[in-house]
């Protein structure tokens, strides 16, 4: 057994190997162990420099080939053509004659349909036949040209576009193309009514519940018109339901062809007790 001093100089390896065979190898595998890593990491540093060095070393070792650029020591002088004073200098253009004028287009002018009645109807003025039209352009009065070349009527500032009147059938229609909304769409409509019917007292002691149809008319500036009842159940419901119908806000009128029109238009109102 080692003493204190003993095992105060002793290694990790003389401790754990203290009254053991240290012949066999793995006492002095442990005694070179450290001595084993500390070779391997320098060799491994050793072939990593080079590895990332030998490049660089090698490109800063290489002579660098100079281009040398190629000298022309020839200079090539062009001499100007000599003058003939003898010959005359070339006479001016001769002036360009201005350009004729266009062309005049032959129009025909358009007469805009308008509906009337039978008896209002009067013969303004002649209406040219389609054969008439196949080789002329139509206008706002008639004129007679020397060509048919049709021109570009872009520049006339829109009053292209006021030629043809277009005719729009004064009706109230079933159903167009964009059909007429109530502010906030029908959500919007639901919470109205919602918020504006008063129940009838006769209705609540007879116990009537049901819906009321109510018909009306949208104008093209969206107000509420012809309001009347197309189905009700009685006991005041039917007249409650027009009050409330009549006392709308406008709507947004429905379109035709992109005009404005009046537009029929139904809503159930439900009335239930609840």
């Amino acid at each position: 057994m080692m003493d204190n001093a003993q095992l105060a100089r002793a290694s990790f390896e003389d401790i754990v190997f203290e009254g053991r065979n240290k012949a066999y190898g793995a006492y002095v595998l442990r005694r070179l162990y450290n001595k084993h890593i500390t070779r391997a990491f320098l060799v491994a540093s050793i072939l990593f420099l080079l590895m990332v060095g030998g490049p660089l070393i090698a490109r800063f070792l290489t002579p660098k080939e100079v281009v040398e650029k190629p000298k022309f020591d020839t200079e090539v002088v062009l001499e100007a053509p000599p003058l003939d004073k003898d010959t005359p200098p070339p006479p001016p253009p001769p002036p360009t004659a201005p350009p004729p004028p266009p062309p005049k287009l032959s129009t025909i002018k358009f007469t805009p349909p308008v509906v009337k009645k039978d008896e209002e109807v009067r013969k303004v003025e002649d209406i040219p036949d389609q054969e008439e039209l196949e080789d002329k352009v139509v206008a706002t009065k008639t004129v007679e040209g020397n060509t048919n070349t049709v021109i570009d009527l872009s520049g006339l500032d829109g009053e292209g576009d006021k030629v043809v009147e277009e005719v729009v059938e004064q009706k109230v229609y079933t159903y167009v193309e964009q059909m007429p909304t109530p502010p906030g769409g029908m959500e919007g409509l639901m919470q109205y009514l919602g918020k504006n019917i008063k129940y009838p007292s006769l209705a609540l002691r007879n116990q009537v519940e049901g819906k009321v149809f109510v018909n009306f008319v949208v104008g093209p500036s969206g107000q509420i018109t012809d309001v009347k009842v197309t189905k009700g159940i009685g006991s005041g419901c039917d007249e409650e339901a027009v009050r409330v119908i009549k006392n709308m806000p406008a709507w947004a009128p429905g379109k035709q062809n992109g005009r404005a029109v009046s537009v029929s238009y139904t809503v159930p109102v439900t009335f239930t007790i609840r």
